[in-house]
């Protein structure tokens, strides 16, 4: 794992501070009980909020080591962690919501599993980069004529690129998705 923030930065991994994160759940509305992926869980910024909030977490990470950390961090909490792409997650069979700040890499793949026919997805809060966030919400996003009909989006907080160790090159926001 690279040590400086420097070296993480390189890598394309920039973890969020752990006030923001906190203001993402608070914001999401998590309810105890919930079903909630955190899909790009990196050390569990977002994950110790959900837990926190009630929810049962199912934590994809696909860093060995990262996946290593989480599943230490959270034994005996109701966590799951699945160490899998996010092109490759299978979803789950139930009703499910996601609060996340994946790798905005797979941020599109990630959109079209989680938005795909059939899927169980409730809602999403989705930190991404922002120009992607503005093109969802303006229906301009790969095959908006077909998740438009059973999905609203909406943007939710913005988050400075200070709210990441190490600040990106890009400016974020929270993608809200919500079935109708």
């Amino acid at each position: 794992m690279p040590a400086s923030g420097q070296a993480r930065g390189a890598w394309g991994w920039h973890p969020l501070d752990s006030r923001w994160a906190q203001r993402v759940v608070d914001e999401a509305g998590v309810r105890p009980g919930e079903l909630v992926l955190d899909v790009g869980a990196g050390l569990g910024a977002l994950t110790g909020p959900l837990v926190r909030a009630g929810a049962e977490v199912v934590a994809v990470e696909l860093h060995p080591g990262r996946a290593d950390t989480l599943r230490r961090r959270f034994a005996g909490d109701p966590v799951r962690v699945v160490r899998v792409d996010a092109a490759d997650l299978r979803l789950p069979t139930r009703p499910f919501r996601v609060v996340s700040s994946p790798p905005y890499g797979v941020s599109t793949a990630l959109l079209k599993r989680l938005l795909a026919p059939g899927s169980r997805l409730l809602s999403a809060d989705l930190v991404l980069q922002r120009q992607v966030v503005n093109r969802w919400v303006q229906g301009r996003a790969p095959g908006a004529a077909r998740w438009s009909r059973h999905y609203d989006t909406s943007i939710g907080i913005r988050l400075p690129r200070k709210a990441f160790t190490p600040p990106p090159h890009v400016d974020s926001a929270v993608l809200r998705i919500e079935r109708r």
